[in-house]
């Protein structure tokens, strides 16, 4: 029997299992999920802006290209950016 491919990860599982990982914790200056302040400044930078950082880490940071997930799709990652933007609001 052949195994299906479970498909693309949702923002949130993408969050779950690569974000979290500094954004519960502030590791390295992240902001931490559901900050409306910490968020606030970012997020008034725009979503390409925002999806950029995701995608392509911040340099001088700890933010890491695709938040360390390599093999997340462009997609993937921009959920998990609405997904943290949208709680943070």
């Amino acid at each position: 029997m052949e195994e299906v491919a479970a498909g693309p990860l949702s923002g949130e599982e993408v969050y779950d299992q690569y974000c979290s990982v500094c954004h519960t914790s502030g590791v390295g200056g992240a902001p931490l999920f559901a900050d409306a302040a910490a968020w606030a400044p970012r997020i008034a930078k725009g979503m390409d802006a925002l999806y950029d950082s995701g995608i392509n880490g911040v340099a001088g940071t700890g933010m890491i290209a695709r938040g360390g997930c390599a093999d997340c799709s462009d997609d993937e990652i921009k959920w998990a950016v609405d997904y943290m933007v949208d709680s943070s609001r």
